[in-house]
C-alpha cells in the first residue's frame, strides 16, 4: 500500500478558512455602522458585549427572538440577488421584540453555506446591517459555517437572534383589553417573509423566469417585486407606544396571517372582529390569488394581504395613535373592533380584495 505523499488539509475538504478571514475583514465596517449606547465592541471575539445602564435602562426585562428567511431566500439565491434578504433576517426578529413593548438592543447572525464567497458573505451581512441600523440595534456578532456537503454549491441558509429590553411593568399586551377597543393596522411593504414556498410554487406554475417583468403592475422584475424587504416597524411603534402611552396590544402579522396571529395577544374571552373591506391589498396578492387559484381564506392565513402589524388601542386614543404611526412614515387603517368570543379568534365582515 503506497503511503500518502501529501496529506489531505481543510482547504483540500472544502473549508476555506482565509476565506473566512477575509470576509470578516469586509464587514467590520458594517458592524461598526450599527454601534449604539451599549455596544461599541469590534466583532471577533468569542462573544458580544452589551451594557444595559449604558443603554439607559433602570429595572429591565430582556425579551429576546429568533428566527429566519424561510424559502424566500431561494428567490435570493437563484436570481443572484443578496443584498436585501439581511433587512427581512433582522425584521422578523425585531417585529417580534417591539409587539411586545421592547426596544431592540442588540443582534446576532448565523449564515452557513456549502461554499463561502466572501463578496456574497459581504452582501448577505451589508443587508443585516441596514435592518439593524432601521431597528436600532446593534450587530455584535455572529457565525460563518462552511459546510461541503450539506448544502449544494450556492445554496445557503440564514437565522437572525435578537435581545430587546422594557423596563419591568411596561411590556404588552396589557391587561385592560376591552370590547369596542379599535384595530389600526399598518402596512405591510408586500410579502414580507412569509408564504414562499408557496409563492414559488405558483410562479413554478406560470412559467415566469426571475428576469422577467412582475405580473402584478410594478416596474420590477419579478425577483425584485418579491423581494422587496419586510418592513421594520421598531422606530414608528416605540415612539408609538413613549409617546401616547395607548397602545394595548400588538400583532406581527407573519406565518398562519390573522387568523394565528391576532388571537396570540387578546383575553381568551375577546375575539377580533375585522372588516375586510377596510383592506387595501397590494396588486402582488390579488396576483397571485388568481394564478394559483388561492381561495380567499388560504390567503389570510398564508399571508398578511397587506397588513403587516395590528394594534389595539382604545377607541378614544385611536386617532392619536394613528397620527403618531401617520407622522413616523406609517399607512394605518382602522380594520376592526375588539368582540366577545364565541368560537373563533377572528371573525370577518366583508370580503378581502383580492
Amino acid at each position: 500500500m503506497s503511503e500518502r505523499q501529501n496529506g489531505l488539509t481543510y482547504a483540500a475538504a472544502g473549508v476555506d478558512i482565509d476565506a473566512g478571514n477575509a470576509m470578516v475583514e469586509k464587514i467590520k465596517p458594517l458592524v461598526r455602522s450599527t454601534r449604539r449606547p451599549g455596544a461599541d465592541g469590534e466583532i471577533g471575539g468569542f462573544g458580544g458585549l452589551f451594557d444595559l445602564k449604558a443603554a439607559g435602562f433602570s429595572d429591565p426585562v430582556l425579551v429576546a427572538a429568533n428566527d429566519g428567511v424561510g424559502t424566500k431566500l431561494k428567490v435570493a439565491i437563484e436570481s443572484g440577488r443578496h443584498e436585501t434578504i439581511g433587512i427581512d433576517l433582522v425584521a422578523m426578529c425585531v417585529n417580534d421584540l417591539v409587539v411586545q413593548g421592547a426596544e431592540p438592543l442588540f443582534f446576532l447572525d448565523y449564515f452557513a453555506t456549502g461554499k463561502l464567497d466572501p463578496d456574497q458573505g459581504a452582501a448577505i451581512v451589508g443587508g443585516i446591517a441596514e435592518g439593524c441600523r432601521q431597528a436600532g440595534c446593534a450587530l455584535i456578532g455572529g457565525e460563518t459555517a462552511e459546510m461541503p456537503g450539506l448544502y449544494r454549491e450556492g445554496d445557503y441558509d440564514l437565522a437572525g437572534f435578537a435581545v430587546g429590553g422594557a423596563e419591568r411593568g411596561q411590556l404588552l399586551p396589557t391587561d385592560d383589553i376591552v370590547e369596542g377597543d379599535v384595530l389600526l393596522g399598518i402596512a405591510s411593504s408586500g410579502l414580507h417573509s412569509n408564504g414562499f414556498s408557496l409563492v414559488r410554487r405558483i410562479i413554478a406554475e406560470s412559467g415566469l423566469a426571475w428576469t422577467d417583468q412582475a405580473p402584478f403592475g410594478v416596474k420590477q422584475s419579478l425577483a425584485e417585486a418579491l423581494l422587496e424587504p419586510t418592513r421594520i416597524y421598531v422606530k414608528s411603534v416605540l415612539k408609538a407606544i413613549r409617546g401616547t402611552h395607548g397602545l394595548k396590544a400588538l400583532a406581527h402579522i407573519t406565518g398562519g396571517g390573522f387568523p394565528e396571529n391576532i388571537p396570540r395577544v387578546l383575553p381568551k374571552d375577546f375575539a377580533a372582529e375585522l372588516d375586510l373591506d377596510a383592506i387595501e391589498v397590494p396588486a402582488v396578492f390579488s396576483w397571485l390569488a388568481k394564478a394559483g387559484g388561492v381561495a380567499p381564506a388560504e390567503m389570510m392565513r398564508t399571508f398578511n394581504c397587506g397588513i403587516g402589524m395590528v394594534i389595539v388601542v382604545a377607541n378614544g386614543q385611536a386617532a392619536q395613535v394613528a397620527a403618531v404611526l401617520q407622522e413616523a412614515g406609517e399607512t394605518v387603517t382602522p380594520i376592526g373592533r375588539i368582540v366577545p368570543r364565541r368560537d373563533a379568534g377572528v371573525i370577518y365582515r366583508g370580503a378581502i380584495g383580492l
